[in-house]
């Protein structure tokens, strides 16, 4: 790949949106759903958003990571879009754990 590093990071940060964007219209997809799939999930994203904020000496709180994440506070995204794990689901979460 030849591209220089402004470039990478500009495409890297539209590719990051463009991901916000699809979870954002798949809300139907359940946090618990990425996690048994991807090992990763929304709330994955606003902690390691804020993890690297910090190595940049930069602050951002995880509320202001979850805005950005969920495009509303994530209380609000849990009361209208997050349903209850189904017993599959933990059963499936569970077993990846071990």
């Amino acid at each position: 790949m030849n591209i220089d590093k402004k470039t990478q990071t500009e495409i890297e940060a539209a590719t990051f949106r463009k991901l916000l964007q699809h979870l954002d219209n798949h809300k139907e997809v359940q946090n618990i759903d990425l996690m048994i799939t991807a090992d990763f999930c929304r709330n994955c994203l606003s902690k390691w958003f804020v993890s690297e904020a910090e190595k940049l000496n930069t602050e951002v709180s995880i509320e202001d990571a979850h805005q950005i994440v969920y495009k509303m506070p994530y209380i609000e995204y849990k009361e209208k879009f997050q349903t209850p794990a189904t017993v599959e689901q933990l059963k499936a979460f569970n077993s990846k754990k071990k």
